[in-house]
């Protein structure tokens, strides 16, 4: 078997994830699958050009996408870290008490809705004329300074090790604290930095963080290991 026929093969069995670098959704999608340690097939996109592959599949245009094998596709970063993670779960970021569960769902709900809306009209004024972006800097803050506290006798927002909700939340985060990184550093919020420099400086998070170029048909398949 050529190595051509040998990649199809591979490719065949893996799934395909539409991505983009920067997107705290992709970055999520891409840290569920290397935390449950499943490979796949990474297709980078350029968002002001979206190859038609990836609209057919999901018209509805955003990353992250995840086509299975079987022809499943999930559209969702959250579906997409649930997918993975009920495949295999190593280190147990989903395996949790119901309380935990009431937990994780909780703080990513709020992340999702609350401080999302937040991030938006502070990061990105221009589209939300009408609105004050320092207001919603505040209001994403109290959240930020409530997870601040949770964070004060933990490693991880549930305790010693790690869960879905840390994984999560922290793209977001991460997002957020660049917006206007020096005033950012200047606020007393010691866990929260230190709970979210360790995630940036981490092998996982610079893993999935690699710069690749735009994929485009007829490329080599770029495999991504679990």
């Amino acid at each position: 078997m050529s190595d051509i026929e040998t990649a199809s093969v591979m490719k065949a069995q893996m799934p395909i994830l539409y991505s983009f670098r920067r997107c705290p959704y992709a970055i999520r999608a891409r840290l569920g699958l290397a935390s449950a340690g499943i490979g796949y097939v990474l297709r980078e996109v350029v968002l002001r050009d979206k190859p038609a592959e990836m609209l057919k599949v999901s018209p509805k245009g955003t990353v992250p996408v995840l086509v299975l094998p079987d022809g499943q596709v999930i559209d969702e970063s959250l579906d997409i870290m649930k997918w993975a993670l009920e495949e295999q779960d190593p280190e147990g970021l989903y395996t949790l008490s119901d309380a935990q569960y009431e937990k994780v769902d909780a703080l990513i709900v709020r992340n999702d809705t609350v401080f999302k809306a937040s991030l938006d009209r502070y990061k990105y004024p221009g589209r939300f004329e009408s609105e004050d972006p320092l207001e919603h800097r505040e209001k994403a803050s109290e959240i930020l300074r409530e997870l601040d506290g949770m964070l004060a006798g933990n490693l991880w927002l549930l305790g010693d090790y790690p869960t879905l909700a840390d994984m999560a939340l922290l793209p977001f985060v991460r997002q957020f604290s660049f917006v206007d990184r020096e005033w950012f550093l200047g606020e007393p919020w010691p866990h929260l930095m230190r709970w979210l420099e360790d995630f940036l400086e981490s092998e996982r998070f610079q893993a999935v963080m690699a710069r690749n170029s735009p994929w485009k048909p007829g490329d080599e398949p770029l495999f991504m290991p679990g």
